[in-house]
């Protein structure tokens, strides 16, 4: 999280609101990295689940499937919003 600091303020160089958008654009970035990596993973994990235990356990509906994926993926917003908001909270400054 601090590499988010080192990386604005060299792009910055000195200019605090420019530090401050860069925080908050490097940010963003790394968390829609985040979500797509992890989102990805978290869905070919549950298609993988699905087509093992698909055979034995016929009672589970698509709809089922469709709202354990829906709650990983709610879960996994609120994961990296709060990891975007400490990074934030470290990086930002008011002063100089």
């Amino acid at each position: 999280m601090e590499r988010i600091g080192i990386a604005a303020s060299k792009v910055a160089q000195g200019n605090l609101l420019l530090y401050n958008l860069y925080v908050l654009l490097i940010t963003f970035l790394i968390a829609i990295l985040l979500f797509f990596l992890a989102g990805s993973a978290t869905f070919l994990g549950l298609l993988i689940i699905r087509l093992a235990i698909g055979p034995f356990v016929p009672s589970i509906s698509q709809g089922m499937w469709n709202l354990i994926f829906c709650y990983s993926l709610v879960a996994l917003t609120v994961l990296v919003a709060l990891i975007s908001l400490v990074a934030i909270s470290k990086n930002i400054r008011f002063k100089k």
